[in-house]
């Protein structure tokens, strides 16, 4: 089992900045792409910004540079700095990791979080 557990969703007025953070736990062999999406009601679930393993973070037009996500391997963590924050950012994010769970199988799962609230509203 591997279990996602995000922290730091909040209210901040409009220009205000969050941080949102996201620890992967359970059974881990490799991950492959970390990364965060949000859903607002009535809307499909969309990409914010993910990671991959050694490469190129990968940014949703909407928030390139003001959004800024990172990770740490060694706590098998990924977080998201998110500045400039508009009333438009408001939505549920979540967080998304690729899971390798065994070193003798190459199979691979995608895991959610369960989602925390950002609100930008003054």
């Amino acid at each position: 089992q591997v279990q996602l557990v995000e922290s730091g969703g909040g209210l901040v007025q409009p220009g205000g900045s969050l941080r949102l953070s996201c620890v992967v736990s359970g059974s881990i062999f490799s991950i492959y792409v970390m990364g965060w999406y949000r859903q607002v009601p009535g809307k499909q679930r969309e990409l914010v910004a993910v990671i991959p393993n050694g490469g190129v973070a990968n940014y949703a037009d909407s928030v390139k540079g003001r959004f800024t996500v990172s990770k740490d391997d060694a706590k098998n963590a990924v977080h998201l700095q998110m500045n400039s924050l508009k009333p438009e950012d408001t939505a549920v994010y979540y967080c998304n990791a690729v899971v390798r769970a065994r070193s003798n199988s190459p199979a691979s799962n995608a895991y959610w979080g369960q989602g925390t609230q950002v609100t930008v509203s003054s």
